[in-house]
């Protein structure tokens, strides 16, 4: 007979979300596996009695032993957290491509590596559930962020099949969207700039902008704990709302999009951007030539 403690499988347990939903999920006495390219980030998650795992959610290998080792040691997998990521914040048109397939492997392609491996895990469970962290940038898509919103939006359209294609075998998927979180996500999101920032950059004169940009997710973010207890209340019903969207600007934004004329939306983003400024100053270099 199955045991009624969930075995649970998290990415990106070093910092926010991933980490809050550990220690949550713990607190209800579920057997979790947590993490982090690092796995010195959760030496004290291990002194909870939590099970700290190695993985590089772009690593085949670590792929495979964390699950070979879930496999060994529960039989099954109840809940699969797809939490790990990064936003690659830059003018899309300068990024370097390696960047960019980057943003991809991590964000979008490692999540479907992980469903694919944990698969007759999950189907082992009895309502096994898949949490896909997507983001409210997979519907608002703004400058200097394109790269990170076309790999959500990949990362939500994917999930949206999932959803249908492996209800037949009682496998659910919710996909989360939060709006701003508090996290480390705009501090690494600024610092990633020395790799994705083209030197000599056409948009060097709005640097300050784009820096804005990286910093924006935690512009007024609202508490990981709110978010997690959303989603441990969600994937604890019988029949959870297949779309979670959750703190500052999660609703907003998304309405924005969907109710403003395109044209308008653009010069409303561009101007807070600064790259209405860039055109003026562009335009008048013309000019004077």
């Amino acid at each position: 007979m199955e045991s009624d403690i969930k075995i649970v499988l998290i990415t990106g347990c070093s910092s926010g979300i991933g980490r809050e939903l550990a220690e949550a999920w713990h607190e209800k006495g579920y057997a979790i596996y947590a993490t982090a390219r690092d796995i010195s980030s959760l030496i004290d998650l291990a002194d909870k009695g939590i099970h700290p795992m190695t993985l590089d959610v772009t690593s085949e290998p670590d792929l495979k032993q964390v699950i070979q080792t879930i496999e060994k040691e529960q039989g099954r997998l109840d809940i699969l957290v797809n939490n790990a990521g990064y936003g690659a914040i830059g003018p899309a048109v300068e990024m370097p491509m390696e960047e960019i397939r980057l943003q991809f492997d991590t964000n979008m392609l490692a999540p479907m590596a992980l469903i694919q491996a944990a698969l007759p895990l999950l189907r082992r469970a009895n309502k096994s559930t898949i949490v896909q962290i997507g983001s409210v940038s997979a519907d608002f898509v703004s400058p200097f962020a394109g790269v990170y919103c076309a790999s959500k939006a990949a990362l939500h359209a994917l999930s949206d099949a999932l959803r249908m294609e492996l209800a037949p075998f009682g496998i659910r998927v919710i996909i989360a969207a939060p709006g701003a979180i508090r996290s480390k996500f705009g501090q690494s999101a600024e610092n990633g700039l020395e790799r994705t920032l083209k030197k000599g950059s056409i948009y060097q004169p709005i640097l300050g902008a784009i820096q804005a940009r990286a910093r924006a997710s935690q512009d007024n973010p609202t508490a990981a704990a709110v978010l997690v207890q959303k989603i441990v209340n969600e994937v604890s019903r019988g029949n959870p709302r297949p779309i979670l969207r959750v703190g500052n600007g999660a609703r907003a934004l998304l309405w924005l999009d969907r109710l403003l004329p395109v044209r308008m939306l653009d010069q409303i983003l561009m101007k807070r951007f600064q790259l209405d400024l860039l055109d003026r100053l562009y335009s008048r270099s013309i000019r004077v030539r």
